[in-house]
């Protein structure tokens, strides 16, 4: 040692012991920044967001663009010991109301004078949930944080969802960086065209929020009210009647359940590659060869439709995806067994309603409040979802009934039986 001291002076002694210094200190600096970054990964603000959204209370006004359309909602969420209550109403035109109290969604529509009552046990927000990045889709989708911006006064993070190709969509949301709550979202296309945005011009966060505030603004005492309280008919242990062949990447069969509706019994599936979902009805108490017409597709803004005869079938795809994709899957779909009857269609309903026939109205041409559909289906959601677009009748409640149309039940709130 004192031989090293004799070669090595103090004055490089301590030279070396700075430099050493330094360098434990930018190891400790990247450490520190490299934690930093894995905690400000921009999926840990998608998953805050929807934190926020489901546990905090809210109350705030946003516009929402959707189809050429704009609306103005006010929206009031409360978090407490009942469960989850929300009241979502439209200030312009109708002043359609959509209120939800635990298992149960009323939608008041005064320019129709109906009230509409939905079982709504488990189903999410009327503001809809943000897209969740898992497993399943991150391959599909590259997420970033692109720079800081500001919405409503407020500093927010901009994190941008793009697909990896052209056959679903993508999202870009501004999320308050104070409180994580999202003030802007807009769903794009691969080339960046906004085809739905959603802008809160306020938004508060009370501590308590009252009673008398969750209340309808609508006296519908003399609104004729429709009522759909029963659970979703979904037979357990459904036998797969239809598959599908080759489908666009990325996605896989969800769900499969059977359904009634008011024409007949359609069998529901649900496919999705993890954020993006394509809802497909096959209308199976139709007897095979009764119809053999051209192919039909329709798009209203975010949301495709198409619809097609598959082995003498009329199938149809829905969906807020590019109209390829709908294309793509419906075209997919093959009978995996063979089709049950239309009695057999109804095993574990109950009796067929009276006087129902095989040849029931085609899922594509139905008028609301009967047979229409929602465009994005949650991939969770046993039931045919709400009216998020209406096809064929898609002015009756305009772009408004969309958004509450995510937690829609089985036969549909917003003028449908069955978003983003």
């Amino acid at each position: 040692m004192r031989r090293l001291r004799r070669h090595f002076p103090a004055a490089k002694r301590r030279s070396a012991k700075g430099l050493l210094f330094s360098a434990g200190s930018c190891a400790a600096l990247l450490l520190a920044a490299a934690a930093a970054a894995a905690a400000d990964d921009p999926r840990d603000w998608l998953t805050r967001a929807d934190q926020a959204l489901a546990t905090r209370n809210y109350e705030g006004v946003f516009v929402h663009e959707h189809a050429g359309e704009t609306e103005t909602l006010r929206v009031i969420h409360r978090v407490g010991s009942d469960g989850v209550s929300e009241r979502l109403l439209s200030m312009d035109g109708s002043g359609r109301e959509f209120i939800r109290r635990g298992g149960q969604l009323t939608c008041y529509l005064p320019d129709q004078r109906t009230v509409l009552v939905e079982k709504n046990s488990g189903a999410g927000l009327l503001l809809g949930d943000l897209p969740r990045i898992d497993a399943t889709s991150a391959g599909q989708y590259d997420v970033r944080e692109l720079s800081r911006s500001r919405v409503s006064g407020r500093t927010a993070r901009v994190i941008e969802i793009m697909p990896m190709d052209e056959l679903r969509y993508g999202y870009r949301l501004w999320i308050d960086e104070a409180t994580a709550m999202p003030l802007k979202t807009q769903l794009r296309t691969v080339r960046g065209a906004v085809l739905e945005q959603i802008v809160f011009t306020s938004l508060v966060l009370p501590a308590r929020i009252a009673d008398s505030e969750l209340e309808p603004a609508t006296d519908a005492r003399h609104y004729r009210w429709v009522q759909h309280l029963a659970d979703t008919a979904d037979a357990p242990g459904l036998p797969v009647s239809w598959q599908a062949g080759a489908l666009p990447p990325g996605f896989r069969m969800t769900v499969i359940a059977r359904q009634v509706l008011s024409g007949g019994p359609v069998e529901h599936l649900v496919f999705s590659d993890g954020l993006a979902s394509v809802s497909v009805f096959v209308e199976i108490g139709r007897s095979a060869g009764a119809e053999q017409v051209s192919s039909d597709a329709a798009t209203l803004g975010s949301s495709s439709a198409y619809s097609t005869v598959v082995q003498g079938y009329r199938v149809t795809a829905v969906g807020e995806v590019p109209p390829d994709t709908v294309r793509a899957i419906a075209q997919s779909i093959r009978a995996a067994q063979p089709v049950p009857s239309l009695a057999e269609s109804f095993a574990g309903f109950g009796p067929a309603p009276p006087g129902l026939r095989a040849e029931s109205s085609r899922v594509l041409d139905s008028t609301a409040g009967e047979n229409s559909f929602d465009a994005n289906a949650d991939p969770n959601d046993r039931g045919l979802g709400g009216a998020r677009t209406t096809f064929g009748t898609a002015g009756d409640l305009g772009p408004g009934a969309g958004i509450a149309g995510r937690s829609a039940g089985p036969s549909g709130v917003g003028g449908a039986a069955h978003r983003r």
